[in-house]
Order: structure tokens, then C-alpha cells, then sequence
């Protein structure tokens, strides 16, 4: 409407509009760099959504129980810790935040649908922004950071990680570490551990700097892939834009790596610069600096040594010969080795990470399909014959991994070369969906090496949007540090409604991000921040 003016304008002086506009330029420059009034709401949405998760985080987060941990010793959380009420506001915040920072995701990808190739400073800024508050939560959606710290621990003590279990240092469970992982060998490389190490030396012990440490190796990922993410994508002539946007700035990379703190960040992250470097015209010393960075990735965590025969096709153009192949198979197997013998040797551990690698774990998770078909086969051959349900399901686990390299092998020997790194994607999607454990940001593996080679529309597109909110608030329900005078059944109930409800309103109510799916009517609604 023109000509009218709003009830209570005529009080807020002449220039009350220009010095809002003047507020809106100055606020939009200061936080995304620029004068992009169209993507600001987006940022700030997203902003806002992870400062509700910060502050939820200090409610329902995981902290440690022992006499070294600062916020263990005081009461300043108690209303936020303690009270029911507090309880179920931060579990509220937490899953609202999160859905909150995927509806500013969406949006930003709607402003920038048609400038993808000029928008990678303004998605670079979102993501820091969005990461930002996230650096100073607890930990959320999990709580493997403080395994992490009793791996190095182990390793401080004099142990193998390798060998040795958590459950075997003097009180492990008050450190915070999940009794889930406490008796299973480690599936970290040598080098993270060395990392580990480092961290409990330095802090003493003491969780919350640990935490900052470790959550500073995820953001030394982030970083990574910030910055290889759309080189790769211009050098495959994918919009760069929208691979950073669909895979880096997506909120599970935030919720999952930065504030459930991941090595595979730093995994994905060296793994990624590593690919950049690697090329059929790139010179033999920029060849060898990608391989040692894929190299470090496998030191980091070892599941992405499937990623090395990928490394060395990047080399090669066109459809290489076999005796190419073999060639740079060996310089990839060679230069591994050496980068992989040299951080063996100065821990001490060597590779004894190859037969934890083989280990199949002591667990399957609702999410693995997998893992529970294993269960299912072990029970039903354990009634008719009573050998044992673990038994059998060890070698339906044994032959999964099989399966994921038998399926690697072909991706590699193929005489059409597939893209090396959509390969890689393929044979990392294999190994999650043949494992017997999934975790929710095991999806972060692929989805880079996806988005890179190739951008996607139509039902990929909006069936990763529903799998992402699904994931968040699966999340949030599933991790939610409880203390045991408080109902954790009821809390989960009013937490999944609330996130269930609200997924309910973006994807069919919502005027602007309904319209990203097929489910909700095409009528354009009011334009919606």
C-alpha cells in the first residue's frame, strides 16, 4: 500500500525510513561484507538460529562430571541443567535453533538461485557466521569429542589405542565418553591421536579447553573446505556457488562437525585440498604435496584410504592406460607409505590401525540397515542352529566390506574411467550404506565429492532438503544430555513434536521454502524474510 502511512509513524520524525535504511545498508556490510540487501535476512536468520543452539546447548549439551571440569564445579547452570523447566526450554531452543538455521540455508539458496557463480564470498561469510556462536556451545548432537580426549588419554598413559579400550582408565565415564565406544578399539589414524594426545597433555585434563582444541581441529577443517570446495567446482564446470552452498553451508556441516565437534572436518577438509592440488597438469612437486595432504586424511581417519587409486586417476587425462594406471598407483602407494610409516613411527603405533579398521564394532544403529540385516540374519540362524547371533553377524559384516572394496576395485579398473571424484563419492556412499554403523554426518563424506562434478534438480534436490531436516531433528532427539531426575522420554516427546511440527510448517506451510518441495500448492504467498 502507498500513500497510508503505518499507525504511530508520524511520531518517528521525517527521516525515521531513511535512518532504517541507512541501519539495514550499515548492518549488511558488517556482516556479510557488502552492500547484498537480498541475502542479509538469510544471514541473519541463520545467525540467530545459532545462537538459540548456543544457548540451548548450555542446557541440555554434553559436559563432563569430573573434578577437572570448570562448569561441573559450578552452579551458574543449575536453572538451565537442573530445573524440568529449563530442561525442555533449551531442548526446545536447541531443535528450533537447528530448524531455524536450515530454514535460513533454504532461503539463501532461493536469493541466490540465479547468481550462483559470483556467490561464493557471500556463502563463505554465512557459513562463518553461521559457525560462529557454535565455537562457544557445548557439545550437541554428539559426544564423541570426549572419547576423543580418552584416546589420548590411552595414549599419554603409555597404550595402544589400537589395543586398549577406554573402559580401562580410571574413571572414563565421568570424562564423558559414551559407554557405547568405551570397549572397542579406536578407528582414528595415528596422527589424529597424536593430536588427541597433545590435547589432554596441554589441558591437563581439563574438558572445556579440550573441547576448544578439538573443536578447533573441525574448524581448521571447515576452513579447508571452504577453500577447495569451489576450486574443484570451476575446474569441473559445476557452479561454484552452489557446491559450497549444497555441501559446505549446509547446516549439518555446522551442527555436526562444528558443534558436535568431527574430525572429519580435518578428514574431508585435507582430503579435498589434496584433490586440488592433483592433476594431469599440474608439476610433479604439486602432484606429491596432494598426495602427502590424501595421505594425512588417511592419518586422520583411515576409511578414506579407499579415496588413493581415485588420487592417482586425477593425474591421468582421457582414458588412461593400464600401464598408466599402475604408475601412478605405485607413486600414490609409495607416497602414502612413506607419510603413513613416518607418523607411525613417532607415535609408536605404526599401522596397527588396519586390523582396528577391519574390526566390525560391537554395535548397530537404528540408522545402518545394514547392521540391523546382520542382526536380523544372526538371530534367525542362531534359532534354527544356536551358533550364536554376534557370530553370524560378523560375517555378514565381513562380507560388507568386501562388497565396499570389490565395488572400490571396479570403480578404479573400469576401462571407462569414471570422474574421480564422483568415484570417490560413490565408494565412500558404498562403505556407509555396507557398514554396520551410521552416523547422521557420515552423509558429509559423499555429498562434497557429489556436489563438485555435478549440480542436481528435481527430486534429489528436495529429497536431501526433507533427509537434512530429518537428520537435525533426529539429532537433537537422540542426544540430549538429561540429568536422571528429569524424564528423558517426556523431553524427547515435546522436543521431536516441536521439531516435527515446525518441519511440518516448512515444507507445507511455510510461503517461500514450500514452494522448494512437491507436496504444498504452487500460490506464491507474502513475501516471507
Amino acid at each position: 500500500m502507498t500513500g497510508t502511512a503505518a499507525p504511530g509513524t508520524a511520531t518517528r520524525g521525517p527521516f525515521a525510513g531513511l535512518r532504517r535504511r541507512l541501519g539495514s545498508v550499515a548492518a549488511t556490510r558488517w556482516l556479510i561484507g557488502g552492500e547484498d540487501e537480498v541475502t542479509a535476512p538469510s544471514v541473519w536468520q541463520g545467525l540467530i538460529g545459532s545462537l538459540m543452539i548456543m544457548v540451548g546447548s548450555w542446557g541440555v549439551g554434553w559436559l563432563a562430571t569430573t573434578p577437572t571440569s570448570v562448569f561441573a564445579r559450578t552452579t551458574v547452570l543449575n536453572p538451565l541443567r537442573v530445573e524440568p523447566v529449563g530442561v525442555v526450554l533449551c531442548a526446545i531452543l536447541l531443535v528450533l535453533g537447528s530448524l531455524l538455521l536450515v530454514r535460513a540455508w533454504l532461503r539463501l539458496g532461493q536469493r541466490l538461485e540465479h547468481r550462483w557463480e559470483t556467490a561464493t564470498p557471500v556463502i563463505v561469510r554465512a557459513t562463518w557466521w553461521w559457525a560462529a556462536p557454535l565455537l562457544l556451545a557445548f557439545p550437541v548432537f554428539s559426544r564423541d569429542v570426549y572419547s576423543y580426549l580418552g584416546q589420548g588419554r590411552l595414549l599419554h598413559a603409555g597404550l595402544n589405542p589400537y589395543q586398549d579400550w577406554i573402559s580401562e582408565l580410571p574413571g572414563w565415564f565421568m570424562q564423558g565418553a559414551d559407554s557405547i565406544w568405551a570397549e572397542s578399539p579406536s578407528p582414528y589414524g595415528p596422527l589424529f591421536l597424536l593430536a588427541a594426545r597433545a590435547v589432554w597433555f596441554v589441558t591437563g585434563s581439563s574438558p572445556e579447553p579440550a573441547i576448544l582444541m578439538f573443536r578447533a581441529f573441525s574448524v581448521v577443517g571447515l576452513a579447508l573446505c571452504l577453500w577447495a570446495v569451489p576450486r574443484l567446482a570451476r575446474r569441473f564446470g559445476t557452479a561454484p556457488g552452489w557446491s559450497l552452498w549444497i555441501s559446505v553451508a549446509n547446516p549439518l556441516f555446522a551442527l555436526y562437525m562444528i558443534a558436535g565437534i568431527h574430525n572429519d572436518a580435518l578428514m574431508i577438509g585435507l582430503l579435498l585440498v589434496g584433490f586440488v592440488l592433483l592433476g594431469p597438469d599440474s608439476s610433479r612437486s604439486r602432484n606429491l604435496a596432494g598426495l602427502v595432504l590424501v595421505s594425512l586424511s588417511i592419518a586422520i581417519k583411515p576409511l578414506t584410504i579407499i579415496a588413493l587409486p581415485f588420487a592417482g586417476l586425477l593425474m591421468l587425462s582421457g582414458r588412461p592406460s593400464w600401464r598408466s594406471r599402475f604408475t601412478v598407483w605405485a607413486w600414490c602407494a609409495g607416497a602414502a607409505a612413506v607419510v603413513l610409516c613416518a607418523v607411525g613411527a613417532v607415535t609408536g603405533l605404526w599401522f596397527g590401525w588396519v586390523p582396528a579398521m577391519l574390526t566390525s564394532g560391537n554395535a548397530a544403529f537404528p540408522y545402518a540397515p545394514f547392521g540391523l540385516l546382520g542382526l536380523g540374519i544372526g538371530w534367525a540362524v542362531d534359532a534354527a542352529s544356536g551358533s550364536g547371533i554376534r557370530v553370524v553377524a560378523d560375517v555378514v559384516y565381513s562380507l560388507g566390506k568386501v562388497i565396499a572394496v570389490a565395488f572400490t576395485a571396479w570403480l578404479a579398473l573400469t576401462r571407462r574411467p569414471i570422474h574421480p571424484v564422483m568415484a570417490t563419492g560413490c565408494a565412500l556412499l558404498a562403505a556407509v550404506v555396507l557398514a554396520p554403523i551410521i552416523q547422521p554426518w557420515y552423509l558429509l563424506w559423499a555429498l562434497p565429492m557429489f556436489a563438485v562434478v555435478r549440480r542436481w534438480h528435481g527430486w534429489l534436490a528436495w529429497a536431501l532438503y526433507l533427509l537434512v531436516m530429518m537428520l537435525v531433528v533426529v539429532g537433537v532427539v537422540d542426544q540430549l544430555s538429561v540429568a536422571q531426575w528429569i524424564s528423558l522420554f517426556w523431553v524427547r516427546m515435546i522436543t521431536g513434536a516441536v521439531g516435527a511440527a515446525y518441519m511440518v510448517f516448512i515444507v507445507f506451510l511455510d510461503p517461500k521454502t514450500s514452494m522448494l518441495f512437491p507436496f504444498a500448492s504452487r500460490t506464491t504467498g507474502q513475501e516471507a524474510p
